[in-house]
């Protein structure tokens, strides 16, 4: 407090002069309109502009709800999509009478977890067994891309077999032709980007450049876009060929992922492993 009290007595003048300086301007405000009015001005100007920026902070902080709203809606429009049209690479168009009677619906989930760099990569999502969740489902990315199967389940959270998995195998075709082949991931190359489309007839006469995308067999809705084919014609000593392909997907920026749900798949697995009598 002494201290204080020292400060203050020596530098008093400069705190009259302070003191004296805003009654001056209080006054001078005070009775004169135009000073008053430019006043009112300024001040609503400068509190508008931080409000403004208040504004910014506040959505900014609020991106994360944001984004999760739009990835559950985007989910809503697609299952939607799938009701009144699929895409095929067959070019036949499947006729559906109602919602409640398409195969597949979309569920969208946030990315908790996710690694790239190992030879057996596995994502974490926040939905679980109360959502709906099972293990098998074909998971894909909201921009382009398969991404792969959910491997465990719990009642909040799942984990994901990626595609930058060794025992990750997809059904995919070359979109011109039909040509069946196994997508793989991590066969001498871990680039995170490229993969390879395997057991391709030997046959079939593939570009560079020709689309890749899902069949519509193993989980996946046909015409899913995988990625492009960007070196072809690699022989293997079997009557098959196999070639490599960029993927459409970006493994690395993953925040968002949608889990296929597949009205049929039970049915499907009953069908065709039947349980045999003792």
């Amino acid at each position: 407090m002494r201290n204080l009290w020292i400060f203050i007595s020596r530098y008093n003048a400069f705190f009259l002069f302070f003191i004296f300086f805003l009654i001056g301007i209080y006054l001078t405000i005070k009775n004169n309109a135009y000073q008053r009015s430019a006043t009112l001005n300024s001040t609503n100007e400068v509190v508008g502009t931080a409000y403004e920026r208040l504004n910014v902070f506040k959505r900014y902080l609020n991106l994360g709800v944001v984004n999760d709203s739009l990835a559950a809606e985007n989910a809503k429009l697609k299952t939607k999509l799938l009701a009144l049209t699929t895409v095929d690479s067959t070019k036949e168009v499947q006729f559906i009478d109602t919602v409640t009677n398409q195969q597949y619906t979309y569920l969208a989930a946030k990315v908790v977890k996710n690694s790239i760099t190992l030879r057996n990569n596995v994502m974490t999502i926040n939905k679980g067994t109360i959502d709906g969740i099972e293990i098998g489902m074909a998971v894909i990315s909201p921009q382009k891309g398969v991404v792969g199967f959910i491997r465990d389940v719990s009642t909040h959270l799942a984990t994901i077999q990626s595609l930058l998995h060794k025992d990750t195998k997809i059904s995919v075709v070359i979109k011109k032709d039909n040509a069946l082949g196994s997508l793989v991931w991590g066969d001498n190359n871990f680039d995170i980007r490229k993969a390879f489309i395997k057991e391709v007839p030997n046959h079939i006469k593939m570009s560079i450049g020709d689309t890749v995308v899902t069949s519509g067999f193993a989980k996946f809705p046909a015409g899913i876009l995988v990625g492009k084919l960007t070196k072809t014609n690699i022989a293997t000593n079997d009557n098959f060929l196999s070639a490599e392909l960029s993927l459409f997907n970006d493994f690395g920026t993953l925040q968002y992922v949608y889990v296929i749900k597949d009205k049929l798949a039970k049915e499907q697995e009953l069908l065709e492993n039947p349980v045999k009598p003792k």
